[in-house]
């Protein structure tokens, strides 16, 4: 048998050689996905920024209990939830009050807590309110 000649193979090409037969990604592939997560960070904070009023003298990052009602004046959860309540003839339960404010479960069964405390609201039946 004849004994190959020619150049040896170096180790480089060897290891890039692997990476493209089992598509391994290199840094260059890792920074392009990086630098593509950043941006698309930067256009979901500037779209769920510009639709918010900025609120005066809060150090909260965001507003997470702010709504714009249709008059354009900034609400609160509470408001949000009295609002929807007083705006049904029969009064509203838990899933109501969900589907027409999207909180979550805990928030809003603080809010209805704190707010039948308050006397602001009464309930009708276990799981109905009604404006009090």
């Amino acid at each position: 048998m004849a004994k190959r000649s020619g150049k040896s193979v170096s180790f480089d090409a060897m290891i890039k050689f692997f990476m493209i037969r089992f598509e391994i990604p290199t840094r260059q592939d890792i920074q392009r996905i990086v630098n593509r997560l950043d941006q698309m960070e930067k256009t979901i904070k500037k779209n769920a920024i510009c639709g918010k009023p900025k609120r005066s003298g809060t150090s909260k990052v965001g507003g997470g209990n702010t709504r714009i009602s249709g008059s354009g004046q900034s609400m609160n959860a509470s408001e949000i939830i009295l609002k929807a309540i007083k705006g049904s003839v029969q009064g509203l339960d838990y899933a109501g009050i969900s589907e027409i404010t999207h909180f979550d479960e805990k928030k809003i069964r603080n809010i209805l807590h704190r707010l039948h405390k308050t006397g602001k609201i009464q309930r009708k039946r276990r799981g109905l309110y009604i404006a009090g």
